[in-house]
């Protein structure tokens, strides 16, 4: 991901959770501008930062990055659910899933 795509991916993820720029600010301990200065491309976080960013959005990391992800927190709850089943539900589960993207 470039210096470019963080913005829009921060954007997309903060928009998903229904928060606004200055709460989200406000909640990682960040003056009230400064999600919306990291969005509009004047800053890029420390990597701290960067972890209460995530933090915030119940994300990991590597999530963030995954830009094919459109809604990662509902899928890292989808995950945690599948990792309870059987072989045999996880079959049942993905033929579902397979018919449904068809």
């Amino acid at each position: 991901m470039y210096e470019d795509e963080f913005p829009l991916r921060l954007a997309q993820l903060r928009t998903k959770k229904g928060v606004s720029a200055r709460e989200m600010s406000l909640a990682i301990g960040q003056n009230a501008g400064y999600i919306n200065n990291v969005e509009c491309g004047k800053a890029l976080p420390s990597m701290a930062a960067f972890f209460f960013i995530c933090e915030y959005l119940e994300i990991s990391p590597s999530d963030f990055f995954d830009t094919d992800a459109q809604n990662p927190e509902k899928l890292n709850v989808l995950i945690s659910s599948l990792k309870k089943m059987s072989d045999k539900q996880l079959d049942s589960i993905t033929s579902i899933v397979n018919d449904i993207i068809k």
